[in-house]
């Protein structure tokens, strides 16, 4: 999976940036800029546009991709690919096993899987491939509630907000809007 939204395009300076420094410069709010990392960390890894490098998350905060402000919030959508260590066992979880077990909110884990859809499949947190969610469904990753759940669009969650149209879109709807980047082929916001 790597058709997430990377970065961001300032067509009028013709310049490329990061998610970070575009909310950073006030060109994107706080809450879209999380939300777009997020499902980024929840791909599997932060993406510097600018030097076309893919990060840790805890790479990425020592790079400077990111502030400490985001550090922990992203850490916790990293484990929607690497999993959730259970507390108490020491155990490896999945996302959903964590939603379960109330380790993350709902809602958030709902962003991270969807984020996950939109950009190649839900993520097998054992052999780290993609899966169509009728298949992690039958390989017991969620239950049949939540597979019926995310499979029907018009539940999609609208958490990024277009700075061009100031419209509220689901993650999907705004990644059908990016543009690829000539150079490096990621997909970019065009502002």
């Amino acid at each position: 999976g790597s058709n997430f939204i990377a970065g961001v395009f300032i067509q009028a300076m013709n310049k490329k940036m990061s998610i970070y420094d575009a909310m950073m410069r006030g060109l994107l709010t706080p809450g879209t800029a999380l939300v777009l990392l997020e499902a980024q960390a929840a791909s599997g890894f932060l993406t510097d546009p600018v030097r076309n490098e893919k990060l840790s998350v805890k790479e990425a905060l020592t790079a400077g991709l990111i502030g400490r402000d985001f550090y922990e919030k992203l850490l916790s959508a990293e484990g929607a690919v690497t999993g959730y260590t259970e507390p108490y066992t020491g155990h490896k979880i999945s996302l959903f096993q964590a939603m379960k077990k109330e380790f993350i909110v709902k809602e958030h884990a709902i962003r991270l899987l969807e984020a996950q859809i939109a950009t190649g499949g839900i993520i097998d947190p054992v052999n780290s491939h993609r899966l169509p969610v009728e298949v992690a469904y039958q390989r017991g990753y969620f239950d049949q509630e939540m597979c019926q759940f995310l499979s029907n669009p018009k539940n999609q969650t609208r958490s990024c907000f277009d700075p061009n149209t100031h419209e509220n879109l689901t993650y999907t709807q705004l990644l059908r809007r990016c543009v690829p980047d000539p150079d490096t082929g990621l997909l970019m916001l065009q502002l």
